[in-house]
């Protein structure tokens, strides 16, 4: 009996030799690529100075409107308008031809929404195209040209529009100063100034 446990225990220790150190599966298959993400170039300075001065338009834009400033407001759109014209997009050929569409289509669309708010002249109607303009610039606008500049907010009030209605914008600061509710709301005056919470950050 116990000869024939031992040959049981030899036989079954061949067997795992050969399972775990012998046996060839074939030839070992080949390891998919690991997908890489677009690598975007850097900007060159005259691109990000550009960019920059876009940037601060636009913030210019969200104070008059955090101040009711209708005047301002449309005139700091069409200084938008000039400014997005200025950035020499020919740069991004050098990153991929579908950037390059892609900006051009957001481009298109927030010279639509900055004209808008230039021409409009109702204060609620600016503040409608201004966050349809938000909207482009974040993600999509920004993240296409490689944003280098300072860090901006990206900030959302959830009652921007009728109460129940939510907006977006950008700003260079953590406090929150709304400008759909602004300073001068026909019912809450300045007691909304405030509402809004950060969302994300935008950081090179």
């Amino acid at each position: 009996m116990k000869k024939f446990l031992g040959l049981v225990v030899l036989i079954f220790a061949g067997w795992a030799v050969w399972w775990f150190f012998i046996k060839d599966d074939g030839p070992a298959k080949p390891k998919a690529p690991k997908q890489q993400p677009v690598q975007l170039n850097k900007n060159s300075d005259s691109f990000n100075v550009k960019l920059n001065n876009l940037m601060q338009s636009y913030l210019k834009l969200k104070d008059a409107l955090v101040q009711s400033d209708t005047l301002t407001a449309a005139q700091q759109s069409g200084i938008f308008n000039q400014l997005l014209d200025s950035i020499p997009y020919a740069e991004l050929h050098n990153d991929s031809a579908k950037i390059v569409e892609g900006v051009e289509l957001i481009v298109k669309d927030l010279k639509h929404h900055a004209n808008s708010i230039s021409t409009v002249g109702n204060l609620q109607n600016m503040r409608q195209h201004f966050s349809s303009l938000s909207d482009l610039l974040y993600p999509g606008f920004l993240k296409m040209v490689n944003y280098e500049g300072n860090v901006l907010y990206v900030q959302h009030c959830p009652m921007a529009f009728n109460g129940d209605q939510g907006a977006n914008w950008l700003s260079h600061e953590t406090e929150i100063m709304n400008p759909y509710l602004g300073k001068d709301h026909p019912i809450y005056k300045a007691g909304m100034l405030h509402c809004g919470e950060v969302l994300d950050s935008i950081a090179p």
